[in-house]
């Protein structure tokens, strides 16, 4: 199944692309993308750590399933006060 990532502006400045297409075997979960990301492209290993991971405008698990087309936006956590 392929699904898009997303990739937040505090993460994008790693990659050479604000969003991405990845290739995962059926019943992948937010986690393998995480897995896959940090393998095929490792200058986004240190960002991945800290990663949001959202879906349909709501913060997920990573261990929440994927379904075919599915959107996943990586956002970096902001702070403030």
């Amino acid at each position: 199944m392929e699904v898009r990532i997303r990739l937040g502006s505090g993460i994008a400045r790693f990659a050479q692309a604000p969003m991405l297409r990845l290739e995962l075997p059926a019943g992948a979960t937010v986690d393998d993308v995480y897995e896959r990301l940090a393998a095929g492209h490792p200058e986004l290993a240190p960002a991945l750590r800290s990663a949001l991971p959202v879906l349909r405008g709501v913060h997920v698990e990573r261990g929440r399933q994927l379904a075919h087309g599915d959107e996943v936006a990586l956002l970096a956590p902001v702070a403030g006060g």
